[in-house]
């Protein structure tokens, strides 16, 4: 005999869940019983249900892993609908959970009652709802396989009082999974090395799948071959490819007349795994040019030709396609094209080197500036940040040349915003750092999101994870400042900015960060801000710096 609550543990430990994270409520009180005797799963309470969200989504991204977060009923699931937003963008493979009345007594519509599964399945792969204890095993083994199966997304389960309370014979089962190196159609990417030989200006839109994949050498000896310069997709939230190789040209912009401008230096648009191209703003302008060859590879089918039609789209997983992509691509190549591609890295190498150093030597003229401008703290954390360093990013306005200055070089050195639910930052650094405890994490989140989830700095001091938070502080929600200006009506003639200004009163993050147990600086100077900095890299805990940022548009 068993009780759903202890199968319920005992089915998370088979999936390899060694981390709950979670925000109870009553109906979660069955499980938090079960908890109290239980070893081999750590509890990581967040004081609200985004932060929590945003948490598990850091961790499943960070170490691949299931992760699972258990929130309560109906408020509990839509206080993390943002987070849930972000996460099913970033495919992250997080298993929701959420406590629900029991079953009779659902038929009253009691207070806080929902149909769970209803509200959660736009933003996740697959939603249920647990019926019978029996059926308990079936259906989370069928929700973390379903996670991890390529691609990979958040799924939910819904687990009603009677359940986690009943007892009887339970087949426990095992777990299965999914083999993730799916590899490309050979006619498919036959196909694409014919166009790809032949193209004498290619670029390389390196995606998210390819830090996913672990497929950083393989995408690199790709660009190497064909001479491609390479842009991170413009909504990247992690390192796709890494950020010292001079082949490597920044994120694109999330504007189309950007993008426009980048290809229409171009012949052939090779994707891997890219987003082509979701946009922050409409615009009459298109982001590619009419007729331009595109080869596309992605792990999801929904992905190719979604937008703009392809001339070949290759369903299949990075490291296990490139590789048979670049040995077709070499096969079919000729002597003069080869030529041709080198030339073109070397240019592409001159340019990114100068380009390079114009902005180091552009943050070194900004660096004795107060308050501080964002570029020179860049250059700075850039300097003293450790080799295995990584950072987690949601600075918004402040984050221009943050790719281009911060080492990223591997495929778990950079995390940043992909889904654009505000708040997402703070709190993923802590699961990011509980994914990975052995490396220094950092991150460095905009004054204007850090409150959306400041309540997640609790759960660093209460769990003593060592991350440093850099708290960019410019009192205003920028981003929006620099948006209505382009509008040029009543804000830009009056320097008014209705609802963008966070000064009256100022947010005192230093005093907030202390009072929920934090070590917490504050900087004026890129000086003061870089010994803060060093200080919490060296403490065994976390810590918080909070920068006085310039507020000019």
């Amino acid at each position: 005999m068993i009780a759903g609550r202890r199968a319920f543990l005992e089915l998370l430990k088979q999936e390899g869940v060694d981390i709950l994270f979670g925000n109870p409520g009553t109906t979660e009180l069955p499980l938090m019983d079960a908890l109290a005797a239980e070893d081999g799963i750590r509890y990581v309470l967040g004081l609200s249900e985004a932060a929590v969200m945003a948490m598990a989504d850091g961790y499943a991204q960070a170490s691949g892993r299931l992760a699972v977060v258990n929130l309560h009923v109906a408020p509990g699931l839509g206080n993390a609908m943002g987070m849930l937003y972000d996460a099913q963008k970033s495919a992250s493979p997080v298993l929701v959970t959420a406590g629900q009345h029991e079953q009779g007594f659902n038929v009253t519509e009691p207070i806080l009652w929902a149909d769970l599964p209803t509200l959660a399945r736009p933003l996740v792969k697959w939603a249920a709802e647990v019926h019978r204890l029996a059926d308990l095993p079936r259906l989370l083994h069928r929700a973390a396989k379903t996670a991890l199966a390529p691609p990979t997304g958040p799924v939910f389960l819904s687990l009603p009082g009677d359940i986690l309370m009943a007892e009887g014979e339970v087949d426990l089962s095992v777990p299965t999974r999914i083999a993730p190196r799916l590899r490309g159609d050979r006619e498919a990417i036959e196909a694409a090395a014919a166009l790809l030989a032949k193209a004498e200006r290619p670029v390389i839109v390196a995606g998210d799948a390819v830090a996913q994949s672990r497929a950083h050498a393989e995408l690199v000896a790709l660009a190497e071959l064909i001479g491609a310069p390479v842009y991170a997709e413009g909504i990247a939230n992690t390192a796709s490819f890494p950020a010292s190789h001079p082949l490597f040209r920044g994120a694109l912009v999330r504007l189309a007349p950007a993008i426009r401008q980048v290809m229409d230096r171009h012949d052939l648009l090779l994707s891997v795994g890219g987003d082509l191209f979701t946009q922050s703003l409409p615009s009459e302008i298109v982001p590619v040019p009419p007729g331009m060859p595109i080869v596309h590879l992605d792990i999801d089918p929904w992905e190719l030709g979604k937008n703009f039609a392809t001339s070949v789209a290759i369903l299949g997983d990075a490291k296990a396609t490139v590789p048979e992509l670049t040995t077709a691509i070499g096969s079919v190549m000729t002597s003069e094209a080869r030529v041709q591609a080198r030339k073109r890295v070397e240019e592409a190498s001159a340019t990114t080197l100068a380009e390079r150093q114009a902005l180091r030597k552009r943050a070194e003229a900004e660096a004795g500036a107060s308050p501080v401008k964002p570029l020179a703290l860049l250059q700075a954390i850039a300097d003293l940040l450790p080799k295995d360093a990584v950072v987690v990013e949601e600075a918004l306005s402040s984050g221009t040349g943050m790719r281009q200055l911060i080492r990223s070089d591997d495929p778990q050195s950079f995390y940043g915003l992909r889904g654009g639910g505000i708040g997402w930052g703070l709190p993923a650094a802590i699961g990011v750092k509980l994914a990975l405890p052995e490396r220094p994490v950092v991150a460095l989140i905009g004054d204007g999101s850090a409150m959306y989830t400041i309540q997640a700095l609790w759960t660093a001091a209460n769990q003593n994870i060592a991350v440093v938070f850099v708290i960019l502080n410019n009192a205003s929600y920028r981003i929006l400042k620099q948006r209505v200006q382009t509008l040029r009506g009543h804000a830009a003639q009056s320097g008014r900015y209705v609802g963008m200004e966070l000064d009256n009163p100022a947010i005192d993050f230093v005093g907030m960060a202390r009072s929920l147990g934090i070590e917490a600086g504050r900087a004026r100077t890129v000086a003061e801000a870089v010994d803060l900095i060093k200080a919490g890299l060296a403490r065994n805990g976390p810590s918080l710096v909070e920068v006085a940022i310039e507020r000019a548009l």
